[in-house]
């Protein structure tokens, strides 16, 4: 079986299928993080974990919904004691799954000089980039009790050599792509043309992506790849289009995007016979003031409205949660 990388555009026939009966269904992903301030340049140590206790009323939130979400630990989060305290009976009991993020600037060794481009892993030494991997990975196993089971690069920022690194490292699952959006201009991958569809990066049985969604809405959301790109520099213009139904870009996540628009799109990943959607959110903004998304506690209500819509309006058009090891018994190998 040929070795791909994660960031090879795959062909309609890596798609996967999954076995009758499992589709549609959805899967919350946390970015469980440190806080750091988005606005100013990133560094090793100005960061806290403050914002861990708020994963207890989360966690408690969305078993009361039974859901059960994947937290993404990044190396503060996995060296943490009280987050173990706090989500390893759930990850033990199965109410919860354990992955990894890899925020590389705070995650030893510290060999490499803090920048942006440095900030996405998949531009480190092959060498540097496993060993960061090798050293989070172990610390989740140690603190959690469990292994991870799905990985996601910080910044969405795999690289060629992640694929690789991923397989030598007991990782089946990847959910680094982040489709229809493109970070090379600050020395990122582009996602733009990638699916949403969960797909073989190397052939049936091998790594397994699955693609946070976002989909385009409006009039001309089948130009939404070529078009939305070029508009990108004109806010205004892109404001306009989406207020007029003509275009708009949609991830699946509550920082910057209603309940409607939300709603919208589900109903075009649905439309599109998705058979997966994968939501998303960074765990800071469980407490006002870390990110820009939350900024009092009436934005607090309002995320956990969000939650609470949205997994009403999924439930409603018959999408179920899952998790990953549900995922992996679903495919379809044939």
């Amino acid at each position: 079986m040929a070795e791909h990388r994660i960031t090879d555009r795959p062909s309609a026939a890596a798609a996967v299928s999954f076995k009758p009966g499992f589709a549609p269904r959805f899967l919350l992903t946390v970015d469980a993080e440190e806080e750091f301030d988005w606005g100013k340049p990133l560094d090793r140590t100005a960061h806290s974990t403050d914002t861990v206790p708020r994963l207890r009323k989360f966690q408690q939130f969305c078993e009361g919904l039974g859901v059960a979400p994947v937290y993404l630990v990044d190396y503060p989060v996995a060296s943490s004691r009280l987050a173990a305290e706090i989500i390893g009976p759930a990850i033990t009991a199965g109410r919860a799954e354990i992955g990894v993020q890899l925020h590389p600037w705070v995650n030893p060794p510290h060999e490499e000089e803090v920048n942006e481009f440095n900030s996405f892993a998949g531009n480190l030494p092959l060498e540097l980039e496993r060993e960061k991997f090798r050293r989070l990975r172990d610390a989740i196993e140690r603190n959690f009790g469990t292994p991870p089971l799905i990985y996601r690069a910080g910044r969405y920022g795999a690289g060629p050599n992640t694929a690789a690194m991923l397989r030598g490292g007991g990782i089946a699952v990847d959910s680094s792509v982040r489709a229809r959006f493109d970070y090379s201009a600050s020395g990122g991958p582009n996602w733009r043309d990638f699916p949403v569809h969960p797909y073989w990066v190397d052939g049936a049985g091998g790594l397994l992506e699955l693609p946070l969604t976002t989909v385009y809405w409006g009039v001309l959301r089948q130009q939404g790849r070529w078009l939305y790109p070029l508009l990108w520099r004109v806010p205004r213009l892109r404001g306009a289009l989406a207020r007029m139904g003509l275009l708009e870009r949609i991830p699946l996540t509550p920082e910057g995007v209603t309940i409607d628009e939300a709603v919208r799109g589900i109903d075009i990943a649905l439309d599109d016979g998705l058979p997966l959607l994968v939501l998303s959110f960074h765990s800071p903004s469980l407490s006002p003031g870390y990110t820009p998304y939350i900024l009092d506690e009436t934005g607090l209500d309002g995320l956990y409205a969000w939650w609470r819509e949205i997994f009403a309006y999924l439930e409603r058009r018959a999408v179920r949660p899952t998790s990953v090891r549900e995922i992996m018994a679903s495919v379809a190998l044939a």
